[in-house]
């Protein structure tokens, strides 16, 4: 079993490194693919070049052997609607079972993304729900998980897509876009960056004016 993370990482902090470890663990996972993406359909796109969001990445992921980084995302003309991805992956691995990693801030929102229905028929989805965060239920991702709620990471084994496990996390109350803000005020982000993003980003000199 194979787990894709995305996001634009901008820039990859600890709280999506130790979501990322928590899930390689709990699902014993072989292997887990940061995806950067370029331009994301529902976001603001990221604040700084493709180029160093990817450096920095490699230097978060460098030292866990069951992290990769997939730049397919990075390669696209078009926008990264992540069904493209999960399309290409369910291709490269038709037998085995696939995981998108989410939060629950993307689980609320997914009957609203590109195709979500077709991207639940080509992976398993699962929620990192960390104490604090709520699931605001709609109707269409009710009856989503009535049908697919996975009890344990047992199941997500047992076949290759359709099922949904939400993932009890730790607290962490840091985002990207509060550690680009710090950044940009000077105030210090040490206990949100590990030590060799934080001394990229100053040498750098990212995020700042």
């Amino acid at each position: 079993m194979i787990a894709i993370f995305g996001g634009t990482f901008d820039p990859i902090h600890l709280g999506h490194l130790n979501m990322a470890k928590h899930c390689t663990e709990e699902l014993s996972l072989d292997r887990l693919h940061f995806l950067p993406n370029a331009a994301p359909v529902h976001k603001k796109g990221p604040g700084v070049s493709t180029q160093h969001r990817l450096e920095m990445l490699r230097i978060a992921i460098s030292g866990n052997p069951k992290f990769a980084l997939d730049d397919r995302e990075l390669k696209r003309v078009e926008p990264s609607y992540s069904v493209l991805t999960l399309q290409e992956l369910r291709k490269e691995h038709p037998l085995q079972p696939i995981v998108f990693l989410m939060g629950m801030d993307s689980f609320n929102s997914l009957d609203k993304w590109h195709q979500w229905e077709e991207i639940t028929q080509l992976c398993h989805i699962v929620v990192y729900r960390r104490p604090g965060d709520e699931y605001t239920a709609t109707p269409a991702l009710s009856s989503f998980l009535k049908q697919s709620q996975a009890r344990s990471p047992a199941e997500l084994h047992d076949c290759l897509f359709g099922k949904c496990y939400f993932l009890s996390g730790a607290p962490f109350s840091a985002a990207s876009s509060k550690i680009r803000k710090a950044i940009k005020s000077g105030a210090s982000v040490e206990p949100w960056l590990c030590p060799n993003v934080l001394n990229y980003i100053d040498k750098n000199k990212l995020y700042s004016d």
